[in-house]
């Protein structure tokens, strides 16, 4: 019986490919025409409209919360179609197609809604 010393009859595993946090989904598609600032900003107005609608609803001004988070849903769209996927993050979940199509139809359907229900006395 032999014995093997440290190191000796051993492979080394192959190195992980780095992880990527990017959106396989927008690999083709070209930079956003705007600058960096502005589109932390558009992404912060976003994140505010939540930020707000919360807080509505938190008051029981359940109306105003459906309405404003409908109209950050809304502007997300627009958010989705002209920033870049790595500064939007979290919020690129499939295709920019797809991800506008779903918020846009999600926010109008919300604005409707609150335009629509009636205020029940408030």
């Amino acid at each position: 019986m032999t014995t093997q010393g440290p190191g000796e009859g051993r492979r080394e595993a192959p190195a992980a490919p780095p992880v990527s946090l990017s959106n396989p989904h927008d690999a083709h598609l070209k930079p956003s025409p705007l600058p960096p600032a502005v589109q932390w900003v558009a992404i912060g107005l976003f994140v505010a409209a939540v930020a707000v609608s919360g807080i509505y609803a938190v008051s029981e001004h359940w109306r105003r919360a459906t309405m404003m988070l409908g109209g950050a849903l809304l502007w997300l769209t627009v958010v989705r179609l002209t920033c870049d996927s790595s500064r939007v993050g979290v919020l690129a979940v499939r295709s920019r197609r797809f991800d506008a199509c779903f918020t846009g139809i999600l926010g109008a359907a919300m604005v409707f809604m609150a335009f629509s229900i009636d205020a029940l006395g408030s």
